[in-house]
């Protein structure tokens, strides 16, 4: 995936193929790219959701649409329907998920990928605990969390695997 950035105010949008920053009034303006198209995700922002949010939006990654009686089967708590329908609201209000009408049923489907909100909820944990250094952030997560040798094992894995894709694709 690759991130542009524009002020959205009387700018020709053009993807990027780096990536960077413009803070306009503490408030990041990020474009995602697919291809060769350009998608606002200006609207995303981690602190501006909820532990119902959150949870609606993992149903629905897990999930794919589904109707409002199917994602309150699928919380891990007991939500009360009206507040899931509020929750709902709030999300297609922001802008995360969709709502499209089928009949006489509302169907919701997640609009945002689970990558581009996890990308963004390190980018803000990262400023706020270690700097803006992702390395930082990862080192204070080793240190205090309960990481045992077999978690280690599979992060240097991964790390190793992503490793050796980027040489791969750079190669290319």
């Amino acid at each position: 995936m690759v991130f542009g950035v524009g002020s959205g105010i009387g700018e020709k949008h053009r993807c990027e193929m780096q990536e960077y920053y413009i803070n306009v009034r503490q408030y990041h303006t990020l474009r995602l790219t697919a291809g060769a198209q350009c998608v606002n995700i200006s609207h995303i922002s981690m602190t501006s959701l909820n532990q119902n949010e959150l949870e609606a939006l993992r149903i629905l990654w897990e999930r794919g649409e589904l109707k409002p009686a199917e994602i309150q089967a699928h919380f891990s708590w007991p939500i009360e329907n009206a507040t899931l329908r509020s929750v709902l609201v709030n999300l297609v209000g922001k802008r995360h998920i969709t709502r499209r009408l089928q009949g006489k049923a509302f169907f919701y489907a997640a609009r945002i990928p689970k990558a581009t909100l996890l990308q963004i909820a390190m980018q803000t944990l990262a400023r706020i605990f270690a700097g803006g250094s992702h390395q930082e952030l990862v080192a204070q997560l080793m240190e205090t969390s309960d990481i045992k040798p077999a978690d280690l094992k599979l992060i240097r894995q991964t790390a190793d695997g992503l490793s050796s894709n980027k040489a791969k694709r750079k190669s290319k």
